[in-house]
């Protein structure tokens, strides 16, 4: 929130022309898994409208990607956590009859071949395959934690531990769980029945299904640092971003825009992939520039400065304005001499001349805007922005 107050987090435009989902996605068609289901519940609308108008495949080899709403298939609740919708779903499971299900959350930024995944989980011989993804111990905290032997066998699962155990091969270690899993489709659906049936679960993935699997010995975990995608950079090789906080969103931004980026886009080895707005090239006219940022189509940067920032389609950045450290959504307006500092501006909201955003967190505040704790500010969409107040319109 509030970039989630009118839409589905994996709609959450990134990047300038992506949605969030788009990097799962692109990896999972990218890997050649191209029979995918999305199960949505909030908000739903502008993420599938995003799918059908832009994740198409061939459905003469037998391919589909296809949003799925909840539909209260087994009684009159909704999802009650992500293990509950996938046993609303399995119907999905049942007709299609596959010999094994991935299940990858759709909210994370990385390059993932899966396949190496599901060949190391077939290899395993094991029920489920968690990725595990390697950070600093002293990090390790913030994360769900993986507990593997040398091996890769898990003998526990713990939810933001204390004192993070280290990896057999460097105890400075701890593999984080990236919420990505495979699983053999028959034990799976078995246990979806059971947790389904156990009043006292809250029907989660991580929090219920895993400890399941690792309770009987029966997980594996992936190390992501052995997964392989052409043409990866030394520099954004293993890159993963959990981007579930304003600031870690913000951060993820400021990752693509550097001279040798976090995070490289221009991989055309490993796409990612999206519908790409029907808008002429940006154009920069009276002196308008922009360093080290990226510049959508159909921006008119004319007279201002934009500088390591992020402008979607459409965005107009007007003479003697300056943006900086910023991420602008399609059709922002930024008003002569505005100035905007590590900020996040939602879709077609306007900023007035002469405003400052960013700047002072009291009078953002003061305005209605919220600052998140690491101090970015967030604009939603559809506001005119004035020095003292805000006005909400509509289109």
């Amino acid at each position: 929130m509030p970039l989630t107050a009118d839409r589905a987090k994996p709609a959450v435009p990134f990047g300038g022309t992506y949605r969030l989902i788009d990097f799962v996605m692109s990896n999972l068609v990218n890997s050649g898994l191209r029979k995918i289901a999305v199960l949505t519940q909030y908000k739903s609308h502008s993420l599938d409208r995003h799918i059908s108008q832009t994740w198409r495949v061939s459905s003469l080899l037998g391919q589909y990607i296809m949003t799925v709403p909840a539909q209260q298939r087994t009684g009159k609740m909704w999802y009650q956590g992500s293990a509950d919708a996938i046993y609303q779903s399995l119907n999905l499971i049942r007709d299609e009859k596959p010999d094994y299900v991935v299940v990858f959350g759709a909210d994370n930024i990385y390059r993932m071949d899966v396949g190496q995944m599901l060949d190391a989980h077939i290899d395993s011989g094991r029920g489920a395959s968690i990725a595990g993804i390697r950070v600093p111990r002293s990090e390790a905290s913030a994360f769900g934690i993986i507990d593997a032997d040398a091996t890769g066998k898990i003998a526990r699962f713990l939810e933001k531990p204390a004192d993070p155990p280290g990896l057999p091969d460097s105890p400075d270690q701890s593999f984080a769980s990236m919420g990505n899993y495979i699983f053999s489709t028959a034990d799976f659906v078995e246990r979806l029945i059971s947790d389904a049936a156990d009043p006292k679960s809250k029907h989660d993935m991580g929090g219920n299904m895993i400890p399941a699997y690792v309770a009987d010995g029966d997980a594996q975990v992936y190390d992501f640092t052995t997964n392989t995608v052409p043409e990866a950079t030394d520099k954004d090789r293993n890159y993963w971003r959990d981007v579930g906080t304003i600031d870690a969103y913000h951060q993820a931004q400021m990752d693509l825009v550097s001279i040798d980026p976090e995070f490289n886009l221009y991989n055309r080895h490993w796409p990612v992939l999206t519908n790409q707005v029907q808008m002429p090239g940006a154009k920069f006219v009276n002196r308008g520039s922009a360093e080290d940022s990226i510049v959508s189509h159909g921006c008119i940067v004319s007279g201002g400065d934009v500088n390591r920032s992020v402008l979607s389609p459409g965005c107009r950045i007007h003479r003697w304005s300056r943006v900086e450290d910023s991420m602008l959504f399609e059709g922002v307006d930024i008003g002569r001499r505005a100035m905007i500092y590590r900020a996040i501006i939602d879709k077609n909201s306007i900023i007035e001349p002469g405003v400052e955003v960013g700047k002072d967190r009291g009078a953002d505040e003061a305005r209605g805007l919220y600052v998140s704790e690491g101090g970015v500010t967030v604009v939603p969409k559809n506001v005119r922005v004035f020095s003292d107040h805000t006005e909400q319109f509509l289109l």
